[in-house]
C-alpha cells in the first residue's frame, strides 16, 4: 500500500478529488452555464465529407450518458468512400455528478477489445500547435475499428483523463464553470490497413475540427 501512496500518479489522483470534493460541493454560489449552440445545428458544407445517417441514441444510453446535449452521426467522404462516425457528448456543469464516459471504458463494455492504444498530434487549421488525442485500436471479432477521441474546453483540448479533471478544478475555482466535451471519431479498418483508417480520421479531424468550435462555448 505504501508505494500506491507515494506513486506519482496516486497524488495526482488524490489531489484531484480534495480538490474536487471541496469546489464542487462546498461552493453555494451558481455555476455560471456559457451559451452553445445546439449541437443538431452543426454543419461543415463543402469539406469533402458528407452526412450519410443521424445515429440517435437509445434511451437507456442516453440516461447512462446524462450529457445535457448530443450530437451522434455517421459521414462518407465523397472522395473514396471511407466511412466515419462522430459523437459529441456536451455536459454544461460536472457538479451535479455528470461527467463525461471514458471510451475505455465504454468500449469494452459493448464487446470492443483495444489491441494498440496510445496519442498521435493533428494538425488542425486555426490552431498554431497539433492537438494531442487519444488513438485507439479496437476489434470485435474480425472486425477492426480505429478510434481517435480527447475532450474540450474552453478552446482547450485535452487527451488525458486525468489532466481534464484538473483543468475541471480549475476552471471552477477560475472562471466558476466546469462544462466539457467528449469528442469521438470511429473509422472502419479495412483489409487491415490501420494506416489508412488513421489517415481517414485524421483527415475527418481536420475538416470538422473548427467548425466545431463554434458549437462549444470557449
Amino acid at each position: 500500500m505504501n508505494w500506491l501512496l507515494h506513486s506519482k500518479s496516486a497524488r495526482i489522483l488524490t489531489l484531484v478529488l480534495l480538490v474536487q470534493a471541496g469546489v464542487f460541493y462546498g461552493f453555494s454560489r451558481s455555476e455560471n452555464l456559457p451559451f452553445h449552440r445546439p449541437l443538431q445545428q452543426f454543419s461543415f458544407g463543402s469539406s469533402g465529407w458528407t452526412m450519410v445517417q443521424d445515429a440517435p441514441l437509445d434511451k437507456e444510453t442516453l440516461e447512462v450518458l446524462k450529457a445535457d446535449d448530443i450530437l451522434s452521426r455517421v459521414y462518407q467522404n465523397r472522395n473514396n468512400g471511407q466511412m466515419a462516425s462522430l459523437f459529441v457528448a456536451y455536459f454544461e456543469t460536472q457538479r451535479t455528478g455528470k461527467a463525461p464516459h471514458s471510451p475505455k471504458n465504454c468500449l469494452p463494455g459493448t464487446g470492443w477489445v483495444p489491441t494498440v492504444s496510445g496519442m498521435i498530434d493533428v494538425s488542425v487549421p486555426g490552431q498554431s500547435n497539433p492537438i494531442q488525442v487519444n488513438r485507439y485500436v479496437v476489434a470485435r471479432g474480425s472486425n477492426q475499428s480505429l478510434v481517435l477521441y480527447w475532450y474540450q474546453a474552453r478552446d482547450r483540448v485535452i487527451a488525458s483523463e486525468y489532466e481534464a479533471k484538473i483543468f475541471t478544478v480549475t476552471d471552477a475555482i477560475r472562471y466558476n464553470r466546469t462544462d466539457t466535451a467528449l469528442v469521438r471519431v470511429v473509422v472502419p479498418v479495412q483489409n487491415g490497413n490501420v494506416q489508412q483508417a488513421t489517415d481517414t480520421a485524421t483527415s475527418f479531424v481536420q475538416a470538422f475540427f473548427e467548425p466545431l468550435k463554434q458549437y462549444l462555448p470557449a
